[in-house]
């Protein structure tokens, strides 16, 4: 039998008011046919209404009647990042379901991921192989996953599925801001989760475009990916990174500051107006910057060593 769980969907909500009716209602139905199906102990939904400016909130104010469903009302637009994060700190399941409010995820697909995480997996992503969305939006999308893949070593097809199925401790151990939700399986992944993912049905949206979007969508995701990277592969000792590059920049100035000088002792020529000699001095200061911000790096880390645990222990199931 498969094991029981408390699950929390958690739904951010952005001027959603044609597709909501829709998609609460076939949630419902998916929700009722997890408990006849997987006897989970309790499901419930939590909206989080992210500065909705159109009739959203009067219709989560309907739904919010039903004792298993919860609207978190954010005070303007945060982005999803923190709409998602808002949902996170609301749940109370010990599995947490992420799904977007415009219908394209089938909630119908939730316990094939429920499955997986039977098997031992701690977060699964919904992948999208038949993608219904703008060619445009496709071509992006691929691009993106196909960097995010070379980059953090996450062998998935789609990192950036607005469905998921993850571990509560996973929610609890990942914190987003910015866009971060954006790589929500790399962050996990690089706490030692095991992240996998199953092909699902994608659908066209049941009403109206997507409101997470803007014109320096891309710039930003390349700068969050950054640092995601710095944060999970250097986060515990910056001196490794920063210290690094100073040691690099200072022996490349050493060595032309050597040449300029070996020059000038034994063949007596000029180097004072050297553009050469210029770039030596920047680079061995720019080095000796890098290494001593690398050790302030380390201090503070070292100062808040008692708050950000080094380790994740595995839980018992």
């Amino acid at each position: 039998m498969s094991p029981t769980y408390d699950i929390t969907v958690v739904v951010p909500v952005l001027d959603e008011e044609e597709s909501l009716p829709t998609f609460h209602r076939e949630l419902q139905d998916a929700t009722a046919e997890w408990m006849l199906d997987r006897q989970p102990a309790k499901t419930e939904i939590v909206y989080v209404d992210d500065g909705s400016r159109d009739g959203s909130p009067e219709l989560l104010a309907v739904y919010a009647r039903d004792s298993d469903v919860t609207v978190v009302t954010l005070r303007r637009n945060f982005g999803k990042s923190a709409a998602l994060q808002a949902g996170f700190d609301h749940a109370t399941g010990g599995v947490v379901v992420m799904l977007d409010a415009d219908g394209q995820d089938d909630p119908n697909e939730v316990p094939r991921l429920l499955a997986r995480l039977d098997e031992g997996a701690d977060l699964i992503g919904g992948w999208r192989a038949k993608r219904q969305d703008r060619f445009a939006k496709r071509v992006a999308s691929k691009a993106y996953n196909r960097v995010t893949r070379r980059l953090s070593g996450l062998d998935l097809h789609d990192l950036n599925t607005g469905m998921k199925v993850m571990r509560a401790e996973v929610c609890h151990d990942v914190s987003l801001y910015g866009d971060l939700h954006r790589f929500i399986p790399v962050l996990a992944d690089k706490l030692g989760y095991v992240v996998d993912e199953v092909e699902v049905t994608h659908r066209a949206r049941i009403a109206g475009e997507t409101k997470y979007r803007g014109t320096l969508r891309f710039a930003r995701t390349v700068l969050d990916l950054m640092t995601v990277l710095m944060l999970t592969n250097f986060g515990d000792r910056p001196l490794y990174l920063l210290g690094g590059l100073g040691a690099i920049s200072t022996a490349i100035g050493g060595v032309i500051l050597t040449y300029l000088a070996a020059l000038k002792v034994f063949t007596g020529e000029g180097i004072g107006q050297r553009p050469l000699l210029f770039l030596g001095m920047l680079l061995v200061l720019a080095g000796v910057q890098f290494i001593g911000v690398g050790f302030l790096g380390d201090i503070l880390r070292h100062s808040r060593s008692r708050d950000q645990s080094p380790y994740r222990m595995r839980q018992p199931r």
